[in-house]
């Protein structure tokens, strides 16, 4: 019975690559049924895999609770930048007499157990995913700051410099290098650091390791700041196209791509049936009302050839704010 049920099993799938896969469909995807512990071919649904390891959280567990009992017991997942792959012993809190010397001392420290490498590590990466998690940036960008802070902790390259600051600075690095870059003043507003602490380390961590990041552009803000601003698609294009012709005419030269960016999105709005006041935009930008009319003052007297041909106008351009 047993050999029969094995050669069934092994009939059901084949291994291509390390990877587990239907023997009439492999190239449908798998779907796991977690409480029955079983591999289910998406097309043909035969199961192809039982008794599967589920790898993720016994119990969901809760920074705020106060009970202290952690029910979990098996302990955190497995992280490859601790040492060990931390993989450690964990103690958990005493609850009887024999926990307690004569003192009332606990006998058993999990500080023993953890060196001050890693832990110095563990709080750097929950202060990145804290400050990830308050502005809603992806796991992809947590897991590359994570890598960031643990090259220079590594390599000893800021000696001095607060963690929580290489902290912030990897972060920022991290957002610039995976394409959705965020500005000083994001980063500081999450952060305990100053925005000067902050720029100081990234100057840094960006000569220690011998890397670099793009130019940050217009085009990388246009979208997130028209979208929290409630502004259509069609609003976005115009700004979009006036923020890089006034690049390509050279009008703005010396003003950094938010300011510019910024002022595109208040003459895009003035001209359309959306309008938004400069304070609404200074507000999502994080720029100051004087800096979006000093770029707005620019980009006025060339506007007829900064807006696109279909752009269409509820406001005509001779009827624009002028500053």
């Amino acid at each position: 019975m047993f050999l029969n049920d094995a050669f069934t099993f092994f009939c059901n799938f084949r291994i291509e690559a390390n990877k587990v896969v239907c023997y009439a469909h492999p190239d449908a995807p798998l779907i796991e049924d977690y409480r029955a512990g079983d591999m289910i071919c998406s097309e043909c649904g035969l199961v192809v895999g039982d008794r599967v390891i589920d790898v993720g959280s016994e119990w969901r567990t809760f920074s705020n609770e106060k009970s202290g009992v952690d029910p979990s017991r098996v302990g955190g997942p497995e992280n490859p930048l601790l040492s060990g792959g931390d993989l450690s012993t964990i103690i958990g809190p005493g609850r009887g007499d024999a926990s307690f010397d004569s003192f009332g001392v606990s006998k058993y420290q999990n500080r023993r157990n953890i060196s001050s490498t890693d832990r110095a590590l563990i709080n750097a990466f929950r202060e990145i995913n804290t400050m990830a998690d308050r502005i809603n940036l992806p796991k992809t960008i947590v897991d590359r700051a994570n890598n960031l802070f643990k090259q220079v902790h590594d390599g000893k390259n800021l000696k001095g410099r607060a963690n929580d600051a290489i902290a912030s600075a990897c972060l920022y690095i991290a957002c610039r290098q995976e394409g959705v870059p965020r500005t000083f003043k994001e980063i500081c507003a999450v952060s305990k650091i100053s925005k000067k602490e902050i720029g100081r380390c990234f100057k840094l961590i960006l000569k220690a390791l011998e890397t670099s990041v793009d130019l940050i552009t217009t085009a990388d803000f246009m979208s997130r700041f028209c979208s929290n601003l409630g502004l259509p698609n069609s609003v976005q294009r115009a700004a979009t196209h006036i923020a890089r012709k006034a690049g390509e005419l050279d009008i703005v030269s010396g003003r950094s791509p938010i300011s510019v960016a910024a002022a595109a999105i208040y003459m895009a709005s003035q001209a359309s049936e959306d309008k938004r006041s400069q304070k609404d935009i200074g507000d999502i930008a994080g720029v100051a009302d004087v800096t979006i009319r000093q770029s707005y003052k620019l980009m006025y007297p060339f506007a007829a050839k900064l807006f696109p041909e279909d752009f269409k106008f509820a406001t005509p351009i001779e009827f624009l704010p002028q500053m």
